[in-house]
């Protein structure tokens, strides 16, 4: 099984990229946001709290999200394999990801990480926003938020893989095709 964890700032086009693997290995991704938003969709109380927390640029508590990826992965044993995308967001994530995945015998191949900078984030986040009313990317002030959050809070998990030899650097900036081309280069050796 191939278990990646696809990793960058939002923006950085994890999900453009995470639609071309699946496309071409047949991986399944398991995108926290994409979970969170459909508890939002349903209105369950998961979701309000979630919305909440997401509209002021906050992350949701762990123990709720390491739930859900558990309930996805067992919800789909025959995968050939998942892409985390969005996920582990904190060192104490990475931690109880592995732990979750040494549990089910499916350890993390590797982690890709697209590299953006701070101002093109904002620029791509905000015409995202135009374009897909997404709520969270239409607002300057909170895409500033998620920005640094991810830069004081998520940028360190790249530590906890470089330190497992799990850690690999893929310019995010350039065309949709070259950067997929970096990001296939990369899996070809694992």
């Amino acid at each position: 099984m191939l278990n990646l964890v696809l990793f960058g700032p939002p923006g950085a086009g994890k999900g453009t990229q995470s639609q071309k693997l699946i496309e071409k290995y047949g991986l399944m991704q398991l995108s926290t946001g994409d979970m969170l938003r459909s508890e939002i969709a349903q209105g369950t109380a998961l979701g309000l709290e979630a919305k909440k927390l997401m509209d002021e640029g906050r992350l949701v508590p762990d123990a709720v999200v390491i739930g859900m990826i558990s309930n996805k992965l067992d919800a789909n044993k025959d995968a050939v394999g998942f892409i985390f995308d969005g996920f582990p967001r904190t060192v104490a994530q990475a931690e109880a990801l592995d732990e979750l995945l040494k549990s089910k015998n499916e350890p993390i191949a590797g982690m890709i990480a697209l590299e953006v900078g701070d101002e093109e984030l904002e620029h791509r986040l905000l015409l995202r926003g135009r374009d897909s009313g997404r709520a969270d990317d239409a607002n300057p002030e909170v895409i500033r938020k998620r920005i640094k959050e991810y830069n004081d809070k998520t940028a360190p998990v790249a530590d906890f893989y470089k330190n497992q030899n799990k850690f690999y650097s893929v310019n995010g900036i350039g065309s949709k095709e070259d950067i997929f081309g970096s990001v296939n280069a990369i899996i070809e050796k694992l």
